[in-house]
Order: structure tokens, then C-alpha cells, then sequence
């Protein structure tokens, strides 16, 4: 499980196209590879940097050493990096013993937590301010102020931010309690985001309770704290994207592809049994495990719904946006098929397939490549307007001049691929009318796959 928001609405994320410099990529928010050089650092530094509570009575062993000193009558300064807690403290033994490092405002909240593993001593605190958003701790936009080195929840120890998105902030975090480290998804501090976040908590938990490999992102945790939803997922690896950054902007073996459409469509399948709609595939949000190669798993379900309580109608990055959310048309799972074909177009070409400028310049590409669509679609299309005059095409000009014609690059030209079951999965990923598309089930029998 984002300052700029890398997202804007249901989080539209752009993306370079080496082919196409004129496409300007925008921040994105997962985890970039310095990032997570950095994280492995901090993990193998923990004993040493990453040390909060000692030890503080004769009955609390720690797992470093074995001896029981008492500091509580000792004559020697105290030293708050001393070594790791083998249990929790009560949060009245914290207060007594380390409210020095606590701000004023923590002497109080302390008490509401039974458990207290960390308390970012180090961590130049937060003022509290009454006049302020949220006593201090939001900023103008309601996020959540974060503190490298201080505490969520005392237990969750921030190391670096991940990423900013229009829902909030991802952090990197080393849990005190589990001795492991988290991803935190900060949900921003306003009822919409709220009400998003406690949809997004409802599919990951319902994914959570299968028992079974749905290559979704696992939640682990999810908890109130200063008025911010806060929800803790395991850490995974680089995304698709970075990693066709990292290969030059070049697509990738036929072999690897269908690895990772297999997994992806195992994914969507489970989705769709489960009536859930993700709303938001691309390759930033598919991320590679950390113990896998080449296992993948999907993430951020920040914009996902149950197929019966849509609430969404403006969803999808634009670059794998489906037509019908385009059109203004009702949608269902179909729309993240759509995105599936995109995503295993651009892991073939290593640039995205459609890659229009803005939502009018979107639905063109799709047109120049797909033809016209089909009329009984364009019969429910309550944006027609916004891309048909009658039944002429708005053939507008992009930023650069160029003019996108329908028709005029046909996708057996574009993919240069002279596998035919690849082409014809692609293409029926690709199909106009939703209820022609592949769907999750199909697509795992097509014989590309089975190949």
C-alpha cells in the first residue's frame, strides 16, 4: 500500500514514453530503487540505529543480553538507545519512566494504548497547536505531517516515506512488535478518503480471509491513529514499471510475460468471483515479491469497489483507462481485463499502448489503433458527445500537432509479434464491447497461455 499527489482523482498516473518524449511522466508513488537500497540498509543497521526502549526492571530480560541490570536504581545516565524490548511496556511504565521524551500531548494519548513497544525518543516531535489542523499534526491538505524517526502508534518506527498519493502517504516502517518492517498506507484526514479507506479495508480483508494464493497484496493491520486510517501491508519489491525502467524501455521475453499474466489473471479471477472490482491496474501497482523472481503480487485497492456499491464513475489511470469508463457507460469487472491487456502490451513493447495526452486524446489512440466503436456502444455513451459530432469523430489536434486517425495503425502493425495466440489474446483483452472481452476465466485457457 501517493507533496505532489502522483495520483490525481482515483489516482491517474502518467508514464515516459521513450518513443514519445512529448508524454510527460508525472511522480509516481511506489517505491523507487534507491528507496529500497535504502531500505535494506535500515534493515541491516536496526540493531544499531533503530533502539528505542531499554530495559527497565529486574523481571524484563532482553533477547541481547542475558543479565538483568536495574537502571531504575542506577547511578549511570540513562541512555535511551540501549536495547531492543523482548516485551512490551505498559503505557504507565512509559509515561513514568520517559516522559521527558514525550511531547505534552503524548504524556496524554500514551495512556490509551495497553502495549508500548517504541516511542521515537530521538524524533524532533511535533508541536501540538489548537489553531492548526488537527492539533499540528495535518497539513493543508490534511496528510498526516510525517517524522523520519518517530513513532506510529508506538510501535511503528518511520524510517523514509514511500510515496504521496491523492489518498494520502505510504511510509516504510520497522514494526517493534513483529521485529519485521511494514509498508504504511496514511490515509489522508477527510470523510471521503475516510469512507474510501474503510472500503478498501472491508476487499483486503475479505482477500486477508481466503487462505489462498490470490496474488494481492497482503493487509496485515489496520488502526485509527490521530484521526488517520493507518493500514500495514507486508513490503514488497520494485513494480513492472521500474523494472521496464530498468531494462532500457524494452519488452521483455514472451516466457516472462505469460508468468506474470498468469498471475495477474489468477488475480483478477479471484476478484471477480469475489464480485470486486480493482478500478486501478497498471504496472505500478503490480509490484514483485521480495522471496519470488518472478512472482508478482497487485496493490493499492485505494480506488477498488464492490461490483453492487459503485461509487466511482471518473476511475482508472488514463493509460489503461477502458473505453467504457471513456464513454460514460455503466462498467463492471471488464474494465480491469481491459487494463490487463494494456499492461501485457506495454510489457511486450515496453512503452504504453495507448498514451493519449488527455481523457479526449485517450479515447483517439484507442480509436487509431481499434477502428471506430461499435454503435450500440456508442448508444449508451452519455460523454458522446464530448468526442463525436453526430457521427463524425472530434479529430483534434494533440500538443504537438499530430492528428489521430481511426483505423490507421492496426494493432497486428504495432506489436510486430508474429505469434498469432498472442496477438488474439491481446486482442480480445482488447475488445471494444465489455461483454465481448476475455474475462479472467477465459483468459487463463486461451492457448497463448497454455503455450
Amino acid at each position: 500500500m501517493n507533496g505532489n499527489s502522483t495520483k490525481t482523482q482515483s489516482g491517474k498516473a502518467c508514464k515516459i514514453n521513450p518513443y514519445n518524449p512529448g508524454v510527460k511522466k508525472k511522480a509516481t508513488l511506489n517505491i523507487t530503487i534507491q528507496n529500497r537500497l535504502f531500505m535494506r540498509s535500515s534493515l541491516q543497521n536496526f540493531t544499531r540505529n533503530s533502539i528505542d526502549l531499554p530495559q527497565i526492571s529486574e523481571n524484563r530480560q532482553s533477547p541481547l543480553n542475558t543479565t538483568k541490570p536495574n537502571i531504575l536504581n542506577s547511578t549511570i545516565p540513562y541512555d535511551p538507545i540501549a536495547q531492543v524490548q523482548s516485551n512490551p511496556l505498559t503505557s504507565q511504565t512509559a509515561l513514568k519512566q520517559f516522559s521527558n521524551y514525550l511531547s505534552k500531548y503524548e504524556t496524554e494519548e500514551i495512556l490509551n494504548y495497553s502495549e508500548v513497544y517504541f516511542l521515537g525518543m530521538k524524533a524532533n516531535k511535533i508541536k501540538v497547536n489548537l489553531s492548526e489542523p488537527n492539533f499540528g499534526f495535518d497539513d493543508d491538505r490534511s496528510d498526516y505531517k510525517i517524522i523520519i524517526g518517530d513513532h506510529i502508534a508506538y510501535r511503528y518506527e518511520i524510517q523514509h516515506i514511500l510515496g504521496r498519493g491523492s489518498f494520502g502517504q505510504v511510509c516504510m516502517c520497522f514494526d517493534h512488535k513483529s521485529k519485521e518492517q511494514v509498508a504504511i498506507k496514511i490515509i489522508r484526514n477527510q470523510i471521503r478518503f475516510h469512507r474510501q479507506a474503510r472500503i478498501e479495508m472491508r476487499i483486503l480483508h475479505e482477500l486477508k480471509s481466503q487462505y489462498i494464493e490470490n496474488y494481492a497484496v497482503t493487509m496485515l493491520e489496520n488502526f485509527k491513529f490521530r484521526k488517520h486510517w493507518c493500514i500495514s501491508f507486508e513490503p514488497l519489491g520494485a513494480n513492472l514499471y521500474e523494472i521496464l525502467k530498468s531494462n532500457g524501455f524494452r519488452g521483455f521475453s514472451q516466457l516472462f510475460i505469460k508468468k506474470i499474466s498468469f498471475q495477474l489473471l489468477s488475480c483478477l479471477k479471484n476478484l471477480k468471483d469475489n464480485r470486486i472490482i480493482h478500478c486501478d491496474l497498471k504496472p505500478e501497482n503490480i509490484l514483485l515479491r521480495k522471496t519470488q523472481k518472478e512472482g508478482v503480487k497487485v496493490i493499492d485497492f485505494g480506488s477498488s469497489c464492490f461490483l453492487n456499491e459503485k461509487i466511482h464513475v471518473y476511475i482508472q489511470s488514463r493509460f489503461y483507462r477502458a473505453p467504457e469508463i471513456l464513454l460514460g457507460i455503466n462498467y463492471n469487472e471488464a474494465i480491469d481485463m481491459w487494463s490487463l491487456g494494456c499492461i501485457v502490451a506495454e510489457l511486450h513493447l515496453g512503452y504504453p499502448l495507448f498514451h493519449g495526452e488527455s481523457e479526449n486524446e485517450q479515447l483517439l489512440c484507442i480509436m487509431e489503433v481499434k477502428g471506430l466503436p461499435p454503435e450500440h456502444l456508442l448508444g449508451k455513451a452519455a460523454k458522446r458527445k464530448n468526442y463525436f459530432e453526430g457521427n463524425l469523430v472530434k479529430n483534434m489536434l494533440n500538443s504537438r500537432g499530430k492528428r489521430r486517425v481511426p483505423g490507421s495503425k492496426p494493432l497486428e502493425i504495432i506489436i510486430k509479434n508474429t505469434d498469432e495466440k498472442f496477438f488474439d489474446f491481446l486482442n480480445r483483452c482488447l475488445e471494444w464491447d465489455p461483454e465481448l472481452r476475455l474475462d479472467p476465466v477465459a483468459a487463463l485457457a486461451h492457448p497463448w497461455l497454455l503455450d
